[in-house]
């Protein structure tokens, strides 16, 4: 189960990454275009909030089951890298990002109509993007 469920989780980051990316490219071609946010836009939202919420969760999940995960948790864990990473690094900056896309996605559904919308996701993905690239343990990054 535990191998499984590392697999997909680092396969799901490819899907991810995709999603924020369309999601923010179509947010900010929105806002510099002068449109008006629609019911279209906000679907197009989604495509970063699904993936980000299910990548959580697995994450979550293996956080739990993973020896890279709470099982690393033992003192003296902040003075290895690896282990600080796993334990405590990448874990809170995906929440973080998770946050973050979500309350953009929130604040650009309420805001149909205007340009807020777009704005809005750009702000909020981008930042959540961020987040990600910048703690995503690209040692175990598949491919490498």
């Amino acid at each position: 189960m535990y191998t499984g469920l590392q697999h997909l989780h680092s396969y799901l980051a490819y899907l991810v990454l995709l999603g924020l990316l369309i999601s923010l490219g179509a947010a900010l071609a929105g806002y510099f275009g002068n449109k008006h946010f629609s019911t279209k836009d906000r679907k197009i939202g989604l495509l970063g909030l699904i993936p980000t919420h299910l990548q959580w969760v697995i994450g979550i999940i293996l956080y739990f089951v993973s020896p890279l995960g709470m099982e690393s948790a033992s003192e003296g864990f902040m003075k290895n890298s690896v282990s600080r990473l796993y334990v405590l690094e990448h874990p809170l900056m995906m929440v973080l990002a998770v946050i973050l896309i979500t309350v953009g996605y929130s604040k650009a559904k309420r805001q149909v109509g205007t340009q807020n919308g777009f704005k809005s996701i750009a702000i909020f993905y981008g930042l959540g993007l961020i987040l990600i690239l910048a703690r995503i343990p690209w040692i175990s990054w598949p491919g490498n």
